[in-house]
């Protein structure tokens, strides 16, 4: 884990269960909401992070814990 400060925007890494994902923050997220039907927790004191992938586009919420600040 980083621990470099995140912010939109920020190229960032994470691992799943295909290996390591790489793709930018969009959006600090301090309250509740869903992506899709997937129900994201997050709160101003647990904040969670939506991230773009780079390869499919698609969005997922992360906690900062698992994110891993990349250059470029």
């Amino acid at each position: 884990m980083s621990t470099k400060k995140l912010s939109v925007g920020d190229r960032v890494e994470w691992d799943t269960s295909q290996g390591k994902t790489m793709g930018r923050i969009k959006k600090k997220l301090t309250s509740p909401m869903k992506i899709k039907s997937h129900k994201v927790a997050a709160s101003k004191e647990n904040p969670e992070y939506l991230v773009q992938t780079e390869k499919s586009k698609k969005l997922a919420a992360h906690n900062p814990t698992e994110l891993r600040k990349k250059s470029g």
